[in-house]
Formats: structure tokens, sequence, C-alpha cells
């Protein structure tokens, strides 16, 4: 079966209107340098003026505060999966049009159809979790540029549809600046219902992370998003809205698993958690098959 894979795009650095925006600064520059000397403090202002209206032309283009990392398929980002061995993308079906993408500390099987993650990977350490509690969310949400724009959700998507953007791989398991910039991309979106995002969904990830601090080893998290019933979508384009969602948690040391899953609905209730086997039945998602492929 053929990988969907789709090519990155390049990014061009200045757009004519920054460029046209840094020529009248340094044309103003001039014309004072001409009545007297510019100080260093003036330099220094044109300078940040140019540089300014750069990043604003880039982030124009592109909408990424943060560089992301390039490539093809999981190999790159191989150690967020259990046994270091990636879902391989041929095996999900091109009808999803399934693409790879791996960031710092996250990785997420992203799909051009639903314009929604499929699944998010993570390894959750102690270490990765103690750095964790003293980074701020950044808030700055953006389209991702290593997508192309027909197979990508877009900031205008969201905008009045009455859902969150809801992150899947957690902004509160991101160790660093970048790693948190990182986790605002729309492709670790959902389109989730606000009260379950900011109260119910937001518990789980506190819970899997009070976990993870006493493991005595890795633990891997899986998130991701089912779609069952009527198809509901946001925006002009089209990006579909779970019915429901899903968290599974492997303790690697202990070889446990257990999952969550709930409806993508504000009245939405945390029940007991499920084991592997009814995960996978209910779900379709054999993702510990390396871990049991190791363990027979």
């Amino acid at each position: 079966m053929m990988s969907a894979m789709h090519s990155i795009y390049k990014r061009k650095t200045f757009s004519f209107a920054a460029k046209l925006a840094s020529a009248a600064l340094l044309t103003l520059a001039s014309q004072f340098a001409g009545a007297w000397s510019i100080g260093a403090a003036a330099e220094q202002a044109v300078s940040s003026a140019v540089a300014k209206h750069a990043r604003a032309a880039l982030q124009d283009r592109t909408g990424a505060p943060v560089a992301l990392p390039a490539g093809r398929g999981f190999d790159s980002c191989a150690d967020l999966f259990p046994q270091k061995a990636p879902l391989s993308v041929v095996s999900v079906s091109a009808d999803w049009k399934p693409v790879a993408l791996c960031s710092n500390h996250f990785a997420v099987l992203y799909s051009g159809l639903s314009k929604t993650p499929l699944v998010t990977f993570e390894r959750l350490t102690r270490a990765q979790l103690s750095d964790a509690r003293d980074e701020q969310r950044t808030e700055q949400f953006f389209a991702d540029p290593r997508l192309p724009r027909g197979a990508r959700a877009e900031l205008e998507d969201y905008r009045g549809s009455g859902q969150d953007r809801g992150h899947l791989a957690a902004a509160g398991n991101q160790p660093d600046a970048e790693s948190m910039a990182q986790s605002f991309a729309l492709s670790n979106m959902i389109p989730q219902d606000p009260t379950n995002n900011r109260k119910i969904w937001s518990k789980i990830e506190s819970d899997v992370r009070k976990f993870a601090r006493r493991a005595r080893g890795d633990v891997f998290v899986f998130s991701g998003p089912l779609f069952n019933g009527p198809r509901q979508t946001i925006g002009s384009g089209r990006v579909w809205v779970p019915s429901h969602i899903f968290k599974l948690v492997y303790d690697e040391a202990s070889g446990r698993s257990w999952a969550y899953i709930l409806p993508n609905t504000a009245d939405a209730r945390i029940e007991a958690p499920m084991d592997y086997q009814s995960f996978v039945k209910t779900t379709g998602w054999n993702l510990l098959s390396a871990v049991h492929a190791v363990n027979q």
C-alpha cells in the first residue's frame, strides 16, 4: 500500500512585503542620517523593526513561530515508540492520507482526510516531566507548514466554530520552550468540546503525568480521535470533529497498559480504564504490537 506522504513546503526568508518594509525603513534611516548622525540606539531600533517585519512576513506564509523537524516517516523519532519500533505508515489505509510527523518530544500520525491526528505518540520520563513543570504555554497556535494547504487545518477553520483546539500530545508534557511551541501546531489538534478539553481531558492528562512521575521507567502514551456516527466538520476546510477521544498508557517497566475512551461532549465522565484487548477491539488500533511480539 502506497504511503500518502507529502512534500515539505520550502520557506522563503522574506516576502515581497517584508522587502518593501525593509527598504522603507532603511530609506527613512538614511534621511535622518543626512541631518544628524544616527546613534547606536536608533540603529538598533531600525534593525529591530526590519527583523520584526521579516518575522511577520514569514509567519504570514507559514504561521509557524518555531522550527519543526523535517523528514519522512518515523525513523528520526523512533525513540518515542516502545521497543523503538515505530508504527509503519503503510500499514494505515491510504484512504486516510496518512503522514508521519516527528517533533522533539512527540510524534503524530496525521490524516490529510480528517485534517486531524489519527494518533499521537509520546514517551514520558521523570526528567522530562520535571522540566515540564517550569514551562509556560505559548498559546500560539499555527498551521503546520510541513503539510500542503489542502491537507491541513487552518486557524480560520476553528474561528467561530464553538470548538477548542484540543491538544492530543499534551502541552503540559513538554520540557522546553521549543517543544512547547511545537505542541501548538494544528497537526496536534482536534476540534474538542471546550468543557471536555478544559476539565475531564485535562484531568486525564494530569493523572497520566502523576503516574509517569512515579513510574520506574518510561511511560508511553498514545492519544487519538474516533469518528463514529454522522460526520461533523468545522470551517471551510471541513476539519472532522471526533465523536470520541482515547488515551492509551503503557508502563514499560511493569508491562501494564490501560486506556480511556470518552465521548467528545461536555457531559463526558471518566469511566474505569479498559484493558488493552478491549481497547484494540473498540478502536481497531493495535498500537502495542511490537511489545507483544517481543514478549511472545
